[in-house]
């Protein structure tokens, strides 16, 4: 079972009272990394850790990454005499840099001087940095410096930094130095540092004008060109208002690293100002004719610090209008909701949607797992498919756009349709390392997680959801559909039919778990008939076929001649719905549970408490594991929900349909069989993943609410609290911090989609009041709210698009413009049903009000 959250996990980080600023007092070197991760800003386009300006990157203390979407290279290491190919979202030149010298001395840093006072905070409604430094330098000389910076949500390539510079008890010269450092690599996750981590040639440093410097780079195997240019301008306090001057301007630069020297006079008790406009442009752009042409124009033409930042604040207020959710009488989930929204929103805003963007798993703060975009797709899209929809279909054009290389790695291995990978980077090849090095152990291990063919379930999944969610026919007539069939195509290849039993089974994948690669000592990877997997190819198959009777008549006859399907696959998929095999085991008192996989109840327990005894952290149990020479292929032991996932995914009545159409009726109609079978895998996972805390949260959210609470708490402090000991600090965790906003969306408001209705049935009711947020669905906009024990459904009336079908309470009402639906919540949670689709929804008393006015 998890554990709650601790009290350090709860004080980590503190909060200003307002519910929107997180803020850390003193300088901590070990707790500087996960600060940074924090505290990136970003806007959907790139985004850039919250490393001091001043500081030199040296991992892990301080590393100043700048991320793109898209902006992948590839390149090979020898490791034990044999090449591996390795792709890596690339870090990019350092725009941040600003450093104070006072007469001539060597840059302040935090190591050099004497610090009297220290603070970083960072502003989640806008996605703003701010430092407070005060320190006395060696020559007792007192000074105080506020940085402050932001990348723009207004313009996408808009980046600022200003500093007010505030000399105590001194008076002297001093230096700005105003910098673009191209002499950066891939260096910060230490297991990743044997792999050759040089991504950037040089190309050309570059003035326009005396205010602008810029910096073009190369990355070496991909060709992909980036420039950004830099303008820095200084104001001396006159008053109560700001008076430009010019000061003596030095420049110096070399083929991969520019900067301007800024020398004025400071004089005591009078601030300095100084800002640091700053433009990024890469080749992928469109409507420019080179990067750095483009890099310097745009930034000649921003306005000062305090007009960009008020365009820059506005663009963040029309975002929280849409993706706000608001849980008063839960002020620390409130604040760890907005500040999980805000991180979504910096990798996947508005601007995302113009770019070939995937989800890297995680976000575009760090470098852990290389930038990859695995399947954690699956947790973010549920909450913007329902407020920013234009957002996951330019994400899901990412999977498409990459279908042909899903095709050609089908056909490799010998199946139809589409076969996307486990990992995918720049072009949608298969990136998943064929080693991994284990850091408990120091030795690179064989790595069979490509195995994991649950991607493509993953995808298939996320196009119907997407699609149930917006109504938005012509995105699935003209890419959706397509992405669908092949992905159902690649099942029914890869799935066989024994003869001695009649049902159809896959072989040779891997699960969600992770941790079970293979069969005890088999000399290949891959397992049998993994359940997860198994129950949604047989949904997938029995979804697919109805995907091809809602396309129109002419598109669905081009599609299945282009594709050639033919009546014989699509009789197979129905075959394939209705005989896949879902394995299953007797529990020591003789009841059934899904197994998940076939013979896994063959595997040795494991002693959980012996090994709790000797080790503080336990998730990752399979390194744990190796180190000590033993193998967790072995054991019943998971990193994170698997067999669990099915519950997660389905509805309770959802799944009792798939599984009494594969005839398994035993327990198709057993109302114990989610809480037997999650108890018994809780009991022997790890939760090695943040995304098991999600999965397993939302599941027992009406089976043991008490516990799904817990680890709600948990999964929300999980980044901001690092509780997987150091990971954070090489990226945020995207999965997980969308996972939590929709555990609340999905599993406590019981929220869902069925055909074309959009049903509510609210569980843990008594944590929901004042609970306030936005939704659109199918293109018209919702307000949900509880308040007083109602949950309340309201049709806006501005910019009404059409009436939408709404449950709640056991009754479907077809609502327009200022409607309002609300139920009257039962007093005991867990007495709530789950959603359940048409048939489930009878709890309440229903009032459906036109145009503002109730009637009962």
């Amino acid at each position: 079972m998890v554990s709650p959250a601790t009290e350090k996990d709860l004080t980590e980080t503190s909060s200003d009272g307002d519910g929107w600023t997180l803020s850390w007092e003193g300088v901590d070197p070990e707790e500087e990394g996960l600060r940074e991760a924090l505290s990136s800003t970003g806007n959907g386009y790139f985004c850039t850790r919250g490393a001091a300006e001043w500081e030199e990157t040296d991992p892990p203390a301080h590393y100043a990454g700048t991320y793109a979407h898209g902006a992948y290279n590839r390149e090979t290491t020898i490791l034990g005499g044999r090449p591996v190919l390795n792709e890596d979202l690339v870090n990019l030149p350092n725009w941040l840099v600003l450093m104070l010298r006072i007469e001539g001395e060597e840059a302040i840093t935090l190591d050099n001087v004497e610090v009297l006072e220290y603070r970083h905070t960072y502003d989640i409604r806008t996605a703003t940095l701010s430092r407070l430094f005060r320190f006395r330098d060696r020559a007792g000389r007192e000074t105080t410096l506020r940085s402050r910076r932001f990348v723009s949500m207004a313009h996408s390539h808009q980046a600022a930094i200003e500093w007010v510079l505030t000399p105590e008890n001194w008076s002297g010269n001093v230096g700005i130095v105003s910098a673009i450092d191209g002499r950066v690599d891939n260096n910060m996750v230490a297991r990743y540092r044997d792999l050759e981590g040089r991504h950037l040639d040089p190309v050309t440093p570059r003035t326009f004008g005396p205010e602008i410097i810029a910096l073009k780079v190369r990355t070496r195997q991909s060709n992909l060109y980036i420039s950004e240019a830099a303008r820095t301008r200084v104001a001396r306090s006159r008053g109560r208002s700001w008076q430009a001057v010019e000061p003596k301007r030095t420049l110096h630069q070399m083929n991969d690293y520019i900067q301007q020297v800024l020398d004025l006079e400071a004089h005591e008790g009078e601030s300095i100002k100084v800002e640091k406009l700053v433009s990024f442009f890469t080749s992928h752009d469109n409507a420019i004719t080179e990067t750095l042409t483009a890099a310097g124009r745009h930034v000649e033409r921003y306005p000062d610090f305090a007009e960009a930042f008020a365009e820059h604040e506005s663009a963040w207020t029309e975002l929280w209008d849409v993706a706000a959710i608001d849980l008063p009488s839960e002020p620390r989930v409130q604040l760890l909701l907005r500040f999980h929204t805000a991180h979504i929103l910096q990798v996947c805003s508005r601007h995302t949607a113009r770019h070939d963007a995937g989800v890297p798993a995680r976000g575009l703060n760090g470098e852990a797992y290389r930038g990859h975009v695995f399947w954690d797709e699956l947790y973010v899209y549920p909450f913007l498919d329902f407020r920013l929809p234009e957002v996951t279909r330019g994400l899901l054009m990412y999977r498409y756009r990459r279908l042909a290389e899903a095709r050609a790695a089908a056909a490799e291995a010998g199946y139809s349709g589409a076969m996307f990978p486990w990992q995918s980077g720049s072009d949608g090849t298969e990136e998943t390392q064929v080693v991994h090095l284990n850091p408990l152990s120091g030795q690179w291990d064989p790595d069979h997680s490509h195995n994991q063919r649950h991607v493509n379930a993953a995808i298939f999944y996320n196009v119907w959801q997407y699609y149930q969610a917006t109504d938005d026919l012509e995105f699935l007539r003209d890419y959706g559909a397509e992405l669908m069939l092949e992905i159902a195509r690649f099942w029914a290849s890869i799935a066989h039919r024994n003869p001695q039993t009649g049902r159809y089974e896959i072989h040779g994948v891997m699960g969600p778990d992770e941790f079970h690669e293979a069969y005890p000592g088999a000399t290949e990877g891959g397992l049998r008939n993994n359940a997860y997997t198994n129950v949604m190819v047989a949904w997938i198959c029995s979804t697919a076929p109805r995907v091809l009777a809602m396309l129109p008549t002419s598109r669905r006859r081009a599609l299945r001649t282009r594709l050639g399907i033919t009546d014989a696959e699509v009789e197979r998929w129905g075959e394939m719905a209705r005989l896949m095999y879902v394995p299953t085991h007797a529990t020591p008192d003789g009841s059934r549970v899904v197994s998940q996989f076939e013979g896994y109840e063959k595997l040795e327990e494991l002693d959980w408490d012996a090994y709790r005894a000797k080790h503080t952290n336990i998730q990752r149990m399979d390194r744990i594991l190796k180190a000590e020479g033993s193998d967790p292929d072995r054991y019943k032991v998971a990193k994170q929900a698997d067999a669990v996932m099915l519950f997660f995914l389905f509805s309770a009545d959802e799944l009792r349909e798939i599984l009494g159409r594969l005839g398994y009726d035993d327990i198709a109609g057993d109302p114990e069989l989610a809480r037997r079978t999650i108890d018994y895998y809780d009991r022997r996972t790890s939760h090695g993943s943040t995304l098991s805390l999600v999965a397993h949260a939302a599941v027992l959210a009406g089976i043991d609410p008490a516990s799904s609470w817990e680890r709600f708490l948990v999964a929300l402090e999980s980044d901001v609290g690092d509780v997987q000991g150091g990971t954070t600090k090489e990226g945020i965790h995207m999965g997980v911090m969308s996972g939590t906003l929709d555990l609340l969306q999905r599993a406590y408001v019981g929220c869902s989609v069925h055909d074309g209705v959009l049903y509510f049935a609210p569980r843990l009711t008594t944590r929901l009041d004042g609970l306030r947020y936005s939704m659109v669905f199918q293109g018209t906009s919702l307000q949900v709210s509880v308040a007083d024990g109602e949950l309340v459904v309201e049709v806006a009336t501005e910019g009404f698009s059409h009436p939408v079908k709404v449950g709640i309470g056991g009754e479907v009402r077809e609502m327009g413009a200022g409607d309002r639906a609300s139920v009257r919540l039962a007093e005991d949670a867990a007495d709530i049903p789950a959603p359940t689709g048409p048939s489930g929804h009878d709890d309440g008393q229903v009032l459906i009000g036109h145009n503002g006015r109730s009637e009962q």
